[in-house]
């Protein structure tokens, strides 16, 4: 799975690497576990939740707070 996680973020998102701990955190959601992530603003969280839901052929809902920031 992390394969496709690293063609969508390339492809999608135009970036060549993961930053920091994403890589560990999609893998890990990607495997069918929940997760509560605690980052910084600009760390790239929302890839974090992004990346997953697109690795998957169903609908996903993300309950996020970053509305909390606007």
């Amino acid at each position: 799975m992390r394969s496709r996680a690293l063609t969508i973020l390339k492809e999608i998102f135009s970036y060549s690497n993961f930053r920091g701990q994403q890589a560990e955190i999609i893998t890990h959601v990607t495997s069918g576990h929940d997760c509560m992530i605690l980052m910084p603003t600009g760390r790239g969280k929302s890839l974090c939740y992004q990346i997953p839901a697109l690795t998957r052929n169903e609908v996903a809902v993300i309950f996020s707070s970053l509305i909390a920031l606007m």
